[in-house]
């Protein structure tokens, strides 16, 4: 176990020395690189300068990170971080796919080295120390994954209980006069939420040239909602044969409202059922406890006066 320990906490130091020596070495190797292109010029003095002023965050922290990055980058397929970008934008995390898979293997060595830690501490035999060590390996990689997926349905479902007012005050904006941008930007501005930020990304994507119904389409695929996939579908299709979108909203916000009934009256059948198990398993055994026990007394007494 303490040759394990020994040879983790080495190649934990190597990878961290490797990580942070070579973007300092390169830091190292620019006078040169300028000097083999400019000769006449002397420009030795003034990097060194540079680089004695900079912080140790920006000489060394910074790029031993990119360096990290770049390193998994490449080991990444294309298609793994096309369906994992899509992913943390549902989720609404502001990381890049790599910067997600370096977080888990980070969690991943904390986890492994606090493992060992308690291994050599508390004199636990070799195999329960595998065993911890491989439980601290699949905890730093699912943790992440599981709080990506919790964060994912609490900001669709947050985005369903919008829909409904967002759609009144777009459409009393649209019945004042202001043409759909124009309401958007209105109604994103006075009323914040998870809805309204995606709303604001698609204006700020017209805006960059991209068509409405290709900002709205990429809307669904961060917001997988079936209400708001009707919602955007009834737009495109109204703005593309003309009919009125204050009429195409005033529907669309009493299906969703109807939709959201009959989902809570839903929800309200199932509860019984749901709390049928913790009854049986917690509250009828209490409950026969304190109902029975005085007649069971009763009986034990009088078969010891028998």
């Amino acid at each position: 176990m303490l040759f394990l320990m020994l040879s983790f906490f080495i190649s934990i130091t190597l990878m961290i020395y490797a990580a942070f020596s070579i973007p300092a070495y390169g830091n190292r190797m620019i006078p040169g690189r300028i000097a083999l292109y400019f000769p006449d010029e002397d420009v030795s003095e003034d990097v060194s300068i540079d680089m004695e002023d900079a912080s140790f965050m920006d000489r060394m922290i910074k790029p031993g990170w990119k360096s990290l990055k770049k390193r998994f980058q490449k080991r990444l397929a294309k298609e793994k971080v096309d369906k994992m970008e899509v992913r943390l934008l549902q989720a609404g995390l502001q990381l890049s796919p790599v910067e997600f898979k370096m977080m888990q293997w980070i969690l991943s060595g904390l986890l492994v080295a606090l493992s060992i830690l308690v291994t050599v501490f508390f004199s636990i035999t070799a195999f329960h120390g595998i065993l911890l060590i491989l439980t601290g390996i699949g905890a730093g990689i699912t943790i992440p994954k599981l709080n990506m997926n919790i964060k994912t349905k609490k900001r669709q479902s947050q985005a369903l209980k919008e829909i409904p007012d967002f759609l009144d005050l777009l459409t009393i904006s649209l019945e004042a006069g202001l043409g759909f941008d124009a309401a958007l930007s209105k109604v994103v501005a006075k009323k914040p939420g998870v809805l309204s930020d995606e709303f604001k990304f698609v204006l700020e994507e017209v805006r960059l040239g991209r068509t409405r119904k290709e900002g709205l389409t990429a809307m669904i695929s961060r917001l997988p909602i079936e209400e708001l996939k009707s919602l955007v579908f009834s737009i495109i299709q109204a703005e593309k044969l003309g009919i009125g979108m204050v009429t195409v909203l005033r529907v669309q916000t009493e299906e969703i409202r109807e939709l959201r009934k009959q989902r809570a009256e839903e929800k309200a059948m199932k509860a019984p059922v749901k709390m049928l198990f913790p009854m049986v398993l917690f509250i009828f055994p209490a409950l026969f406890v304190v109902l029975l026990s005085p007649a069971i007394m009763q009986f034990l007494d009088a078969m010891q006066n028998m």
